[in-house]
């Protein structure tokens, strides 16, 4: 059924039928129709800015979740970095000083001042930057754990080159058990002209037979000694080390022969210019005679050293050349 509508006219004060025109229909409508957008937007921004939806809550609770466990990660990543400096400090001041190796450069070890993260290109909010952040400690420790594994590497072939470098130093007594030498390094009398001359090493009396060792590793030399040395041993050691071994009765190892520190070589006797049975000992070093009693170190106790020392600087008569 038809709604009619009424007004109230003034001028006859009563109530009349109204009469409605299609543009006051309209206006009507317009207005009904306005108002019911109106409200819905206001129900929408009601929904969508003062409450949140279940899927809205569930998003947040995710991201807060997110934010913890990258706060974790950060955390974490400045005690991975903490201790691998710690690592790097030992690399360059014990075990490259130990090994005789440079430290790296700062500027090798921490290439990474100018590194951009993947996320530069997204709007940063807290978590972005969060995650950002941990993006650039994650490449800086890369890069720094690679230079370390480098750096480490060096050092294992260095140690290993360090091994056989002190394997190769003249570092024990040729004669297991002696306490002095007869005859010390430097000027002495020498035992066929009589004269003050520069003996080259240290003479070590020793009954005939007694064995001589090799006092580190190396290479029997094939080098021709002085003449008055009778049977020899020259021992090239590499690193610019040789040793030699005079006046034996009788050389066991051949030239080109390798050898090891403690390996037998030889036995003492009294060929060559030799006033009796004694074993001549030479180390040289970089081409030229070293005092051999500075080498005694692996084998010998600190009172036996002293001993060797004190009788090595009485100035007496060499027993050879």
């Amino acid at each position: 059924m038809a709604r009619t509508f009424y007004f109230f006219n003034p001028d006859t004060m009563s109530f009349e039928k109204a009469k409605l025109s299609l543009w006051g229909i309209a206006k009507r409508i317009i207005w009904l129709v306005a108002t019911a957008i109106a409200f819905a937007v206001l129900v929408l921004w009601i929904a969508f800015y003062v409450f949140d939806s279940p899927r809205e809550k569930m998003l947040q609770r995710e991201n807060n979740e997110l934010k913890e466990q990258l706060q974790i990660i950060d955390k974490r990543l400045e005690v991975m970095d903490i201790v691998l400096e710690d690592i790097q400090d030992r690399d360059d001041q014990v075990y490259r000083m130990i090994l005789e190796a440079d430290p790296i450069p700062l500027e090798k070890r921490n290439p990474w001042f100018d590194l951009k993260t993947r996320y530069d290109s997204i709007a940063p909010n807290e978590t972005m930057k969060l995650l950002m952040k941990i993006d650039l400690k994650t490449n800086q420790l890369l890069i720094k754990l690679n230079e370390e594994r480098k750096s480490l590497d060096t050092l294992l072939f260095l140690a290993e080159k360090k091994g056989d470098m002190l394997a190769s130093i003249p570092a024990i007594r040729p004669i297991k058990n002696m306490y002095n030498v007869t005859s010390g390094f430097g000027n002495r009398i020498h035992p066929i002209l009589k004269t003050w001359r520069h003996h080259t090493g240290v003479d070590i009396t020793a009954p005939r037979g007694t064995p001589v060792y090799a006092t580190a590793d190396g290479v029997v030399s094939r080098k021709q000694p002085y003449s008055g040395y009778g049977i020899t041993v020259i021992i090239d050691h590499g690193y610019s080390y040789e040793t030699l071994y005079a006046h034996l009765s009788k050389a066991i190892v051949k030239p080109g022969q390798k050898v090891k520190r403690g390996q037998l070589i030889g036995y003492v006797g009294s060929t060559g210019f030799s006033l009796g049975s004694h074993l001549h000992y030479e180390v040289w070093k970089n081409g030229k005679p070293v005092n051999p009693v500075h080498f005694f170190v692996s084998d010998i106790t600190p009172e036996e050293y002293n001993a060797i020392l004190e009788s090595s600087k009485i100035m007496n008569q060499a027993l050879s050349p």
